[in-house]
């Protein structure tokens, strides 16, 4: 369906794949800014403090997406693409997945690091935990307190999850509805005399 979406909650486990003794450690962490993304790869430089490279992608979004791919000193495409080719076919989004590489002697060549960079994040994809999760949209209700028993009747009976609320003369409800279900929904609490709906942007 179009309101669902596929990611990770938790990191995965540590993953190692070895060619011809160089190591590449296997990563996938959930993220949903680019901001979330410096503090992981902060962690991996010190963990791996000995390691030659930290290549990565990461891609963002769950209607629209954004992404990047990093070979970070390795030729180009040879490590990021292929990282990120596996978040592609794992259909993930929200998502940091990063191999670090211990360079081990002997020089893999272009199709070797492909390979290699493409393994260790398969490797870190099969490991994690994958959730499906769906696009909700968020409304913001308002309305008076001798309304309260009709609006909740409706959340209850539609399963609509409660975000946050404040009840008072005037109350306030957020809530989030599935993205299939929020055009009958508005339309449910539209039609209620004094109740007023607007969507917000979370």
């Amino acid at each position: 369906m179009d309101d669902l979406y596929r990611t990770i909650t938790k990191p995965s486990i540590e993953t190692l794949f070895k060619d011809r003794n160089s190591k590449f450690y296997g990563y996938a962490f959930p993220v949903k800014s680019e901001e979330a993304i410096k503090p992981f790869l902060e962690f991996l430089k010190k963990k791996h403090y000995g390691a030659r490279h930290f290549c990565y992608a990461w891609q963002l979004g769950v209607e629209s997406f954004r992404y990047r791919a990093n070979d970070d000193g390795e030729p180009s495409n040879s490590a990021g693409m292929p990282i990120y080719g596996q978040i592609q076919s794992f259909e993930l989004t929200n998502i940091l997945v990063v191999s670090v590489r211990y360079f081990g002697g002997t020089k893999l060549g272009v199709s070797g690091l492909i390979n290699a960079y493409r393994s260790s994040a398969r490797l870190a994809l099969e490991s994690s935990i994958i959730e499906e999760k769906t696009i909700d949209i968020f409304f913001q209700l308002n309305f008076e307190y001798d309304l309260m028993s009709k609006v909740m009747k409706i959340i209850k009976e539609n399963s609509i999850i409660i975000q946050s609320q404040k009840l008072e003369l005037d109350c306030e409800i957020i809530i989030s509805v599935r993205k299939s279900e929020a055009i009958k929904m508005n339309q449910i609490f539209e039609n209620i005399y004094k109740v007023e709906i607007r969507s917000l942007e979370v």
